[in-house]
């Protein structure tokens, strides 16, 4: 009996392997890391704990990877924490207190739009975000989440994270009402 001749194993060409290797530029840059600023105490071990106590899904948007350290993201346009930020001053900037679902009440002072320090009435809020900083704790831990997550309640964002901003110390500074 004779055995059917080998076949040779096709060899690919260069611009098959250009093809495949663009292929696969694409299909990873649609999962692009997002990218954050490391903060300056993002190497605070609380930032550990804090970070693995965050959710998979906030908002009703998946995690994503981000580019620092200390950092955490989700959905697109991406909702961010950073932990490790500098801790804020006193301040005449609106605070808001926050009670996370396990019964801790956090501070954060807001921050409305790409440009705005503070805040106001006049704020164009439709083409922003909204930038949360804890107020008392340390390390302090930015949020920073855009307009279209916001709906009704910008702070809903904030609830669903206290429990892991809950890991951080307070100190003695808190929200005052005026």
């Amino acid at each position: 009996m004779l055995a059917a001749p080998a076949r040779r194993r096709p060899v690919p060409t260069p611009a098959v392997t250009v093809l495949a290797a663009l292929a696969l530029l694409i299909v990873t840059g649609c999962a692009r890391d997002v990218p954050t600023a490391p903060a300056p105490s993002a190497s605070d071990p609380v930032c550990a704990r804090v970070l693995q106590a965050t959710p998979g899904v906030l908002g009703g948007a998946d995690q994503r990877p981000t580019t620092s350290q200390a950092s955490r993201a989700w959905g697109d346009p991406a909702i961010t924490l950073r932990c490790g930020v500098e801790p804020l001053d006193p301040t005449t900037d609106r605070c808001i207190a926050v009670t996370g679902g396990d019964g801790t009440e956090i501070d954060w002072v807001v921050a409305e739009n790409d440009d705005v320090v503070g805040t106001g009435e006049d704020a164009d809020t439709e083409r922003g975000r909204f930038m949360f900083t804890t107020y008392g704790r340390t390390p302090a831990i930015e949020v920073v989440v855009p307009v279209e997550y916001a709906g009704t309640d910008s702070t809903a964002i904030l609830v669903d994270l206290g429990a892991a901003v809950s890991r951080t110390t307070t100190t003695e500074s808190r929200c005052i009402g005026l």
